[in-house]
């Protein structure tokens, strides 16, 4: 696909997906029904949870297609990796905001350094270092590389983040969407809602993660005329 039809595809998935936003707001306030025990402030879930899923989603593609530039040497995987990396920290960063205030109505504290929280801040502080470390040599090759190997390392936290609530005490409530042996524990509109919300920020990372190539690709186009131009 040329640059021009990424800038198209992804303007309109991030369109669609924040259309989505908006409808998952509406039946956030106005349909599903309300929590017993946490009422009102239990409406953040429908938030958190898919952007925990999305940052989790980003930071694994950021990993595979690390992986597969370093086996390959394709510049088109490095574009994709870095591209997904910054949509897991725009998701990653909402995730870490809207928990706490979550937190500190559900627990009391905004913030306590249990295995879930700590493991997902290490997470956002892995890939923080992923950006720094692709700048941090003189040599863009080397650079990107080396980020490459972060990314791949710090995809390695996301399956303990799942498991820490079983392996671990924990605040975290155990898993209610993916039980294997019970099926979900919600109620089916609850559920319902919390599949539209995953859907949307799904697309929506996916309409910023192409229109973030696309730009890539541009600042590589200009990159090359530069050097045949200084040529």
């Amino acid at each position: 696909m040329s640059i021009t039809g990424m800038r198209r595809t992804g303007t309109g998935l991030a369109v669609v997906g924040l259309l989505g936003m908006m409808f998952v707001f509406w039946l956030s306030f106005f349909w599903v029904s309300t929590e017993a025990s946490q009422g009102v402030a239990q409406r953040i879930f429908y938030v958190h949870v898919p952007a925990a899923w999305t940052t989790f989603f980003a930071f694994g593609l950021c990993a595979l297609t690390s992986a597969m530039y370093l086996w390959l040497r394709d510049e088109r995987l490095d574009r994709a990796a870095v591209s997904a990396a910054e949509g897991g920290m725009i998701f990653g960063t909402i995730m870490l905001t809207t928990g706490p205030l979550w937190g500190r109505i559900a627990w009391g504290t905004y913030w306590t350094w249990e295995p879930r929280l700590t493991l997902t801040l290490l997470l956002w502080f892995i890939f923080l270092g992923y950006f720094m470390v692709r700048s941090s040599t003189e040599n863009p090759e080397k650079g990107k590389r080396f980020a490459a190997v972060v990314a791949i390392v710090g995809a390695l936290d996301i399956p303990f983040i799942h498991v820490s609530v079983l392996w671990f005490r924990s605040l975290h409530p155990q898993p209610v969407v993916v039980r294997p042996e019970d099926g979900p524990a919600l109620p089916g509109d609850m559920l319902t809602l919390l599949l539209t919300s995953l859907a949307a920020f799904t697309v929506i990372f996916l309409g910023l993660f192409m229109l973030r190539y696309a730009l890539e690709g541009l600042r590589r186009e200009l990159d090359v005329r530069a050097r045949k131009v200084a040529a």
